[in-house]
């Protein structure tokens, strides 16, 4: 019997399984996220080589002029060393580890899991996946609300496949489309786009994208060259932010 219950284990029948439980499920990039992986043993005795946590987002990659949603590994944590988990036995894992900066904000459509899976050789790998909420952290939201109260609306919030010059640790990048809804810039602008790279704690660099209207003949020309589109990158830091506001605008206007 014991036979038989080894060979329906190996093809995840009887199995172990694996279940974790975070403290919460909405984080700041760059806060610690903690909790606990279960293990139940299955119908026979197993070997663990190791319990390993992923992190993963979603995002928009082009192909042959088609869309299509990835996913892409942010960060990968072995949280245990090999161990055996008796038959119906069940074992606790504490873990903590820090969401990297660059973890996408989950608006619209972009998700962000936790994924957790066993390594069992020769054997299903038992998983569990936990959606989690990723909220901007204080230098992105003081960005991103100084941008609304210079007349601004968000439009989009997409994450998508990084340009090659912007392509560092991660395939993707998030993209927040702004459009002038009140103020100075509804007749000058159609809409700027904000991108945010190297980020830390304490600074993160900012790309700023500017869409200018166009404007009689020229203008539709320059547009359709996208010519009218400029880009410029500024580097925010904690010590910005009570200036940030005047330095958003004196950035934009350069190219109104």
């Amino acid at each position: 019997m014991s036979f038989f219950n080894k060979v329906f284990a190996s093809i995840g029948i009887g199995a172990a399984t694996v279940d974790t439980k975070l403290e919460k499920s909405s984080f700041q990039a760059g806060e610690t996220a903690k909790g606990v992986v279960e293990i139940t043993g299955g119908s026979t005795s197993q070997t663990i080589d190791s319990i390993y946590l992923t992190l993963y987002t979603t995002y928009i990659r082009e192909s042959d002029d088609k869309k299509y949603t990835d996913y892409a590994p942010i960060q990968k944590v072995q949280i245990s060393e090999p161990f055996t988990i008796g038959e119906n036995e069940k074992k606790e894992f504490p873990f903590s580890f820090t969401i990297p900066y660059e973890t996408p904000i989950t608006y619209g459509n972009t998700r962000v899991w936790v994924a957790t899976g066993l390594d069992i050789k020769n054997a299903v790998d038992p998983k569990d996946k936990d959606y989690i909420e990723i909220l901007p952290n204080h230098l992105i939201n003081a960005v991103l609300q100084s941008v609304q109260d210079l007349g601004f609306r968000i439009r989009k919030v997409e994450c998508e496949q990084a340009p090659r010059r912007f392509r560092g640790r991660y395939p993707f990048i998030q993209e927040f489309e702004f459009v002038p809804v009140n103020g100075q810039y509804q007749r000058s602008l159609d809409e700027i786009e904000l991108m945010f790279i190297n980020q830390s704690e304490e600074q993160a660099e900012v790309l700023i994208e500017v869409d200018r209207r166009a404007r009689g003949l020229g203008g539709f020309l320059a547009e359709a060259l996208e010519m009218d589109e400029s880009m410029v990158e500024m580097t925010i830091r904690s010590s910005d932010l009570p200036q940030l506001p005047s330095r958003l605008k004196e950035t934009i206007e350069k190219f109104v």
